[in-house]
């Protein structure tokens, strides 16, 4: 079957932004442009076509990723919608792991915001070319170059605008090409799918010139053949300007910018151009890399569909009508639907039943899915998120999507008998969808806890089990996930002896426990010199170290960033054994870590307020009482921004406060910084109430 579109004319792309920049709205401006809706659907009505689920209507907020398929100037635009607050930022991070390109979308007023930082290391990290989208010009406030400039300030990027707005805030009327040197006034009465041309404003008219100097400058210093034409004094044409500004956008050198807004139908067609224009095709991007099955040597696949089918799950979601999906991004080869792929990760042939496109919560079939596509699978048994499938002949396992660790947690139990058997089936399969959503049973309690990234994403997830999973359930208050971690160096030896069921078990282990750098995990070195204990009893060790560190020694939370080395031992012959080894390592880690200095630690966020200033001594005062340290403030406009560092226990109903401290006027957004000491007093009443319970 001949593909129905080149593969360097398929664009795989996302949606990325801070919460409330317009994400949403965009989208819905593309697909309404592109044919794929009658009318674009409003946040504000509960309308939108990719804000499916009933939380992200009633919230107005995206929640889910959500994937559909578009089509502009003969071009296929598979696009991923992402949600923008902190809590969700594992959809955003799947999603860049398998896309070619991206839209960061900024409001005109804020510019760069918290949340933006972190979508853009985001992609930072996945190397994914971007084009940015100044949106909400028409707003009070609105400043084009200010949020351009943020860009740099903030994000350490290199934007090149390539349109200028006309007018701002209630006087903005269109837009201008740069490239065309033309003005773009957009028509209100088929909601901007049709512009009219004309002359640059008179008034404009040099802004836009050295603007258009200024982008072909920028562009001339990381192309060659435009600095080649530029050393010669020669005016390149639009197509070579364009063509130079691809290669830049593709080499991650620069970043070209728009400008509109979206709710008011300006600037998304110039949108929908440029991702045509300056985004990748997969066949700009490099091959992917990855170990065959057993971890041997590196393999490489090319984006052809001539070569074997290889593809990544990169997120499961629970269909009340198809089942249970697998979200796949088809990186090589083509796959049929009812044909049989292995599951790398787990050795496991799995069976496609059926093959979906996407468009939000709808779904169309189709018989075959080829390299470029992102589709959904249907019909497999144990597919997880981040494995790989390929072909049974030529397995290739690539690298799994790296979540960040849940900082909030809390008890849930059901309210009756039938509840309680639909409970645990329920919450499995919201942790099969969700990475940053975890499911534990309390050792000490026997309660089920549940842990998340946030006191929203909790509530997100207790609200969906009682909604589409009808289970009813009750929860205790949010708590924070603290860790442990130890401050000093320790040598300790540990010997266990003990004799069972007339076998004697015996085994010695030193271990060198120290602080290890912040983030970098608990590390184990083997470092006995060869024949202090057999070979095959190391691994238990380790094991049972690792596990030790799940319970810490002042509180019961993780140990973490601890460097644990082997450097002694003994063993009998004919005596030892694994169970005596793994004893002795748990023994041997929980005594050292007692005398190392164990510390607890507590995650600190990062906290953006934006507050008229009148009220900025009250809110700064509030911040104080809170263990709030203030890094900095700025003046946007009317307002006052209060950038501080807090801990996340005292941001518990802030939201509230806040409304009350600024008569409803103040808004904040936080993202986790760091963990940091929890203070001497504060700490011990945690263990109090650790040593109570």
């Amino acid at each position: 079957m001949s593909r129905e579109v080149a593969l360097d004319m398929t664009r795989n792309i996302g949606i990325m932004a801070h919460i409330d920049a317009g994400k949403t709205t965009t989208t819905e401006r593309i697909l309404f442009y592109t044919g794929r809706v009658h009318r674009p659907g409003d946040v504000d009505d509960g309308a939108t076509q990719m804000d499916y689920m009933d939380q992200e209507r009633e919230r107005g907020i995206t929640i889910m990723s959500a994937a559909t398929t578009c089509s502009w100037r003969e071009h296929r635009i598979n696009i991923i919608d992402t949600p923008g607050h902190v809590d969700f930022t594992a959809e955003v991070e799947r999603s860049l792991r398998v896309l070619d390109g991206a839209v960061a979308v900024f409001c005109g007023v804020g510019g760069v915001e918290p949340q933006s930082e972190t979508v853009w290391r985001q992609a930072d990290r996945y190397s994914v070319p971007r084009i940015a989208f100044i949106n909400k010009m028409d707003r009070l406030g609105a400043d084009f170059e200010r949020a351009v400039q943020s860009m740099v300030e903030r994000l350490g990027a290199k934007p090149v605008p390539v349109s200028l707005p006309i007018g701002a805030e209630d006087g903005y009327r269109g837009i201008i090409d740069l490239l065309a040197m033309n003005a773009r006034y957009p028509n209100e009465a088929d909601l901007g799918a049709t512009f009219e041309v004309g002359e640059i404003p008179a008034e404009l008219l040099d802004d836009a010139q050295m603007a258009r100097l200024e982008l072909i400058e920028k562009v001339s210093e990381v192309d060659e053949e435009l600095m080649e034409l530029f050393l010669a004094e020669q005016e390149p044409t639009v197509a070579q300007i364009k063509a130079g500004l691809r290669r830049a956008t593709l080499a991650g050198q620069l970043v070209p910018v728009l400008c509109g807004s979206a709710l008011k139908n300006k600037g998304v067609l110039e949108v929908l151009d440029a991702i045509v224009d300056y985004l990748p095709s997969p066949l700009d991007r490099p091959a992917i890399k990855g170990s065959g099955k057993d971890g041997e040597d590196e393999q490489v696949r090319r984006p052809d569909d001539d070569e074997p089918f290889s593809a990544l799950a990169f997120k499961i979601l629970a269909d009340p009508f198809a089942g249970r999906l697998a979200f796949l991004r088809v990186y090589s080869g083509t796959l049929g639907a009812g044909k049989t792929v292995l599951n790398v990760a787990t050795g496991k042939r799995e069976r496609i039943q059926r093959l979906l496109r996407m468009h939000a919560d709808k779904r169309e079939d189709v018989t075959e899915t080829r390299t470029g596509d992102i589709v959904a699978a249907v019909g497999f048994k144990e597919i997880r998120t981040g494995d790989t499938l390929t072909v049974q002949e030529h397995p290739l396992l690539l690298d799994k999507v790296a979540f960040a660790e849940p900082v909030i947690y809390m008890a849930i139990e059901p309210r009756t008998k039938a509840d309680q058997d639909k409970l645990g089936d329920a919450l499995q399969a919201l942790a099969d969808e969700d990475p940053t959503f975890h499911v534990r049973r309390d050792p000490d309690s026997g309660q089920q806890v549940i842990w998340g990234m946030g006191e929203l994403h909790l509530e997100i997830m207790v609200d969906r089990l009682q909604r589409e999973h009808k289970v009813a359930c009750a929860t205790g208050r949010p708590q924070v996930a603290y860790r442990e971690t130890v401050t000093q160096q320790v040598v300790q030896k540990s010997q266990y002896e003990r004799e069972l069921a007339g076998k004697s078990n015996f085994a010695e282990v030193e271990l060198t426990i120290r602080p290890g750098g912040y983030g970098t995990g608990n590390v184990f070195v083997d470092e006995t010199k060869p024949g202090t204990i057999p070979a095959e009893f190391i691994p238990f060790v380790e094991q049972s170290a690792r596990q030790a560190c799940e319970t810490g020694v002042l509180a019961g939370y993780p140990l973490v960033d601890v460097h644990i080395a082997l450097t002694g031992g003994r063993h009998q012959e004919g005596q030892s054994t694994e169970m005596g080894f793994r004893n002795a390592a748990v023994s041997a880690l929980w005594d050292g870590a007692k005398a190392a200095g164990p510390v607890l630690m507590e995650p600190v966020m990062a906290v953006e307020i934006a507050v008229p200033a009148e009220f900025l001594g009250d809110v700064t005062g509030h911040l104080s009482s809170r263990r709030g340290r203030v890094s900095g403030m700025e003046q946007r406009r009317t307002d006052q921004v209060i950038h501080a560092d807090v801990p996340l226990v005292e941001m518990f109903g802030y939201a509230t406060q806040l409304r009350s401290l600024t008569q409803g006027r103040g808004v904040f957004s936080m993202q986790l910084a760091r963990y940091d000491r929890v203070p001497d007093r504060i700490a011990a009443d945690i263990m109090r109430l650790y040593a109570g319970a």
